[in-house]
Formats: structure tokens, sequence, C-alpha cells
């Protein structure tokens, strides 16, 4: 960046002076420009992971029926490093796919290794993913995740790999002496609790610890280069990526890959516009209505008509101040400045679901059951619905948008500087052997010991964002003789077993099968990155956030206490 004695800048071109002063001004109040002293080398990193858009089952639904075939819009794997000047760095990677796989984490660790040697390993690079079930599957190493794809998928799999060892790549090209600002606030309209009724079974007293029956909080970081200004966001915020159904075929990063791509092209365009309004969305904009809606006729040939019809925008004239020669310096200026990356992230999604209309009968428009999810008595007619419902692309929209706008404020508002050292801790653990000690009611307390995982009938119903098949009910702690007749032709549970998974009865013993090869893992990675007075705790189940005293974290995942205490005490 080239500065010049503001004096002669002045004598020589006062009205340019003038007009920079008032756009600087601008910048600065809409929060575009920090002035601040850097304490981190942060660098940020963008790259396609689409992977195969056509005849490969979707992830995340487990539905032998949903095979790819198109593309909503392309996914892509985003990545900050910070590090401290001949110190310590982390690495966080966000996917825009189901979930991270440790086969894919093993490959590109590997990767990174022939590359850097020992400077990005598996203790300081997390990788987690946005949760969207509407990304390729067969990229895990598990029977259970990838039965419904037919097995291992290499094209998904190189693309994750390729992408995410990219994004670090240019990440690790991109650091420069900068800082970073934290910010949180609550969105209340774009996520619900879409399994109530067992939410309300957990201890009033409980409860009572909390606001609502979901996390709404956002909790968001800015990227500030010292040189270049803010180069980009990542925020954490809790809602599941299921905007998109069970009966979506095209490729999509949902509502949280919506809004990455909605933040970029806000930042890129300066924040001008209604990119993140509700109005000015053209009612003749094509739709993608679910097929789980009875009764809709196509309409390809008015589509084809209405694509046909959309004019070229023309372009920008050009004009004395916006001259060949000035765009040219201008872009030649610009050259070496990296992109700008945001990320929205996810979090503790548990049971949070983005079709916050709620769950209703699509034979009769009624309410599903409250406490188990069905019409009539059978699961697959109840469905949630999201603020656009029928229309698929309208709900991801909204959702995205929803969480635009908060990330927008929470970014241009962001004062809080994170100082401090960084650090890492990781650490594999056996989650079916795991002692966990438990306070008992009257005083004292007791050590209880995990077992080998297990899915429950209950599992299989689904949920109201993508309901199973059969006669599965949500919340069966029974079971019947049949489907315990078919489970024991895969694998009889023990009694040990039985007995520890209590009072949920077994449908699938996955944690005892091993054949061909194990259809779930027991040994499994936890993580703790901290960031100055920020902790990002990579866990299964989910990615979280806090800030210090890192015991505060525990409420979060109260089975995962003993072992986060372990480490926390060596992060400390």
């Amino acid at each position: 960046m080239e500065c010049y004695p503001l004096s002669n800048l002045y004598l020589q071109r006062p009205i340019w002076f003038l007009i920079s002063l008032v756009f600087l001004l601008l910048l600065l109040l809409n929060g575009r420009v920090v002035l601040s002293d850097p304490n981190y080398l942060i660098g940020l990193g963008s790259y396609d992971i689409t992977g195969p858009a056509a005849d490969v089952n979707m992830m995340g639904y487990a539905n032998t029926e949903q095979i790819a075939s198109g593309i909503h819009f392309r996914l892509r794997a985003r990545s900050f490093i910070v590090a401290q000047p001949q110190g310590n760095r982390v690495v966080f990677v966000n996917l825009d796919a189901c979930m991270a796989s440790q086969l894919v984490t093993i490959k590109v660790i590997e990767r990174l290794k022939a590359r850097y040697g020992d400077l990005y390993t598996e203790k300081n690079v997390a990788i987690s993913g946005i949760h969207t079930h509407a990304g390729p599957g067969g990229y895990l190493q598990y029977v259970v995740y990838i039965v419904t794809s037919l097995g291992f998928v290499r094209q998904s799999f190189d693309a994750l790999v390729d992408g995410i060892e990219k994004c670090i790549i240019q990440a690790h090209e991109n650091l420069q002496p900068g800082s970073i600002f934290v910010n949180k606030g609550e969105i209340l309209d774009a996520g619900v609790n879409r399994s109530p009724s067992a939410y309300l079974n957990n201890p009033a007293e409980e409860r009572s610890k909390y606001k609502y029956d979901v996390d709404k909080e956002m909790t968001l970081l800015k990227f500030v280069d010292a040189k270049w200004g803010p180069v980009g966001s990542f925020n954490w915020f809790a809602t599941h990526g299921t905007s998109m159904s069970r009966t979506n075929s095209l490729i999509s990063g949902d509502n949280k890959g919506a809004a990455a791509r909605f933040m970029e092209d806000w930042f890129r365009h300066s924040g001008i516009g209604n990119l993140y309004s509700d109005e000015g969305v053209a009612d003749g904009i094509p739709r993608r209505v679910s097929n789980i809606i009875p009764g809709l006729h196509d309409n390809h040939h008015k589509l084809l008509e209405l694509a046909a019809s959309f004019q070229s925008p023309p372009g920008r004239p050009a004009t004395k101040i916006l001259s060949v020669a000035r765009r040219v310096r201008g872009a030649l200026r610009q050259a070496d400045k990296p992109g700008f990356v945001s990320a929205f992230c996810q979090s503790n999604c548990g049971d949070v679901s983005p079709n916050v209309l709620g769950a209703f009968c699509t034979d009769t428009g009624l309410p599903c059951d409250f406490n188990h999810s069905t019409c009539g008595g059978k699961n697959e007619l109840c469905y949630g619905q999201g603020p656009g419902y029928p229309d698929e692309f309208e709900s991801t929209r909204i959702i995205g948008e929803r969480q635009l706008k908060k990330a927008v404020d929470l970014f241009n508002t962001a004062s809080e500087k994170l100082n401090g050292k960084v650090d890492y801790r990781h650490s594999f653990v056996d989650f079916s052997q795991l002692e966990v000690t438990l306070p008992k009611q009257g005083g004292g307390s007791e050590v209880v010991k995990t077992c080998p995982a297990a899915m429950g009938f209950g599992f299989a119903a689904g949920t109201t964002d993508g309901p199973g098949a059969f006669d599965f009910k949500q919340g069966d702690d029974k079971g019947n003789a049949f489907w315990r007749l078919v489970r024991n032709l895969l694998k009889t549970p023990g009694k040990e077993q039985v007995d520890c998974q209590h009072p949920k009865p077994i449908l699938l013993d996955t944690g005892e099968m091993k054949k061909p090869y194990d259809w779930a893992p027991s040994i499994l990675p936890i993580q703790i990155l901290r960031v100055g007075q920020l902790v990002i705790l990579s866990v299964p189940g989910g990615t979280f956030h806090c800030f210090f005293p890192l015991f505060s974290c525990k409420n979060l995942q109260p089975w995962l206490g003993g072992v986060l205490e372990m480490l926390s005490r060596q992060c400390s």
C-alpha cells in the first residue's frame, strides 16, 4: 500500500483529497477498516471441493434414492491459520460437506507433512463440516456412513483431500501480520428444536440454566490484515444443513454454504445494496419445490421460457474517473491483495432445525404428533417446514440471509481484540471404554463406564427434517420382535451391551460389528485450539467455541467433561 504526505496530496489534488477523506470516513463508520497493531500472523484460504455432481449418493439423510443429478451451487473448503511469530500456529478448516472424515484428515496431513515437515500435524489442524445434507457421499471409512453410497467413492474423497490441501496452502502463503477481533450475538429466527418433547425430559434444574431450548448465539471472528484491512471472517452458529430436503438431488452447501457466498459477495460489493434483504426477490425466479409435496404439476416448459426471457445486464460505461489507465493501475495495486474469505461454521447443532415453521403432516396439513413426530401413527408423512415452504431454494436463501444479517452486524461492530498465546491440544480417546464420574442425587458421586456404540429403534425413525421408513417411531424405548429378528441376522448384542445401552433398545449393534470392517468408530480424536482468550473445541458430534475460563465449556458436552478437564489443564 502506497503512502503519501497528506499535505502534499492536499496541495496537488485538493478535490481528490476531500473525496478520499470522505470515503475513508465512510469505511470507518461501516467497520470496513480497523486500525490496530498486529499481534499475530494470519492467513486465509478457499478452494473448490464440489466433487462428483451426478450418479453419486448424497451424504446426510441416508436415503438410497437421493442421487446427485446437478449443482445448486458449488462447495468450498475455507481455512484460516493463526500463528505467533516464532511460536505456535493453528489451522481451522471449514468444509461445505456433511462432516469431516478421519480418512480425509489422515491423507491431508500426509500431504502437508511432505510439503512443510512437522509444521502442520493432526495436533494443530482441525477440520470441520457445516453438515449440509446435499453433498456427495462415500468419503468416510466406516460401513454405517457409506452403506447408502454402496461403498467408498474415490471421486468424493479426492475432491475433499485436494481442496483442503490447497486451501491450507493458500492460507499459508497468505500469512501476514494482522489482528483478530471477536464478537457474539443472538439469532432468534434461524433454528428451532425439532425434538421439543425430548428436551422436556431434561431435569427442570438443567433447563432453567438456559434461556432457550437450543443455542441461539453466534460467535464471529474478524480477521484484519495489517496492510490490507479486513480479509475474512469465520463464525459459528448452530442450525442444521437441512433446508434442502431428502428428495433434493442438487449439490448444495445448504443455508450455511449460501450464507458464506452471500457474505463474500457483500464484502466484494462494499456492503452496498440489499444483498441480505428480504425485499427485491422477483416473483418469477424458478423455484425448487420438493416432490414431498403432492399434487404439483411439472412446469418445465414454463421455466425454459422464463430462462430465455432473462436479459444480460449492460456493461458499466467508462468515465474520466473510471478510465482504462486508472483501472489498470488500481488492478495492479490490488493484485497481491488476498480475497475475502467468509465461513459459516457448524456448532452444537444437535436437534436444531432450520425448518422454523414447525413440523406438519403432508396429507392433512395438521401439526405432527408432539411426542413421536408421526401422522396417524406413521413417521413418513411428518416434515418440518422452512420459512420459504414449499420452495426449498427460498428456505435455504432465507435461513442463509438471517445468518448473514447477524454476521454482518457482528463484523461491523467487532471491537474485542484477541490477545495472548496460540496453543493446541489433541488426543485420541476410546469412547467405548470411557469412565465418567457422575454426581448422585443427595450427594456423593459414582463412576460409570461407556460401552461400544449402538443405534436404537428411534434412530431408524429419522427426524422431522428427514423421516425414516417402515413403522419406526421417534422415542421408541421398546422395539419390536420382527426388527429384533432382522437385527440378529447381522449381529446379536450380548447381555452386557444390552444392559449398558438400557433403556435404549438396540436395533443395530454397530460398535461391535466388524465385518467386512468396522461399522462405527470407537477411538475418536478430540482437540482444543486456543487463540488468545478464544477456545475452539473440536469434538465428536460438533465444534464448539467459548471464552476462558476453559472449564465453563464443559456444560456443552457433560460426557466429555473429564477428558476436556485433562486437556484444559495442559492448555491453561
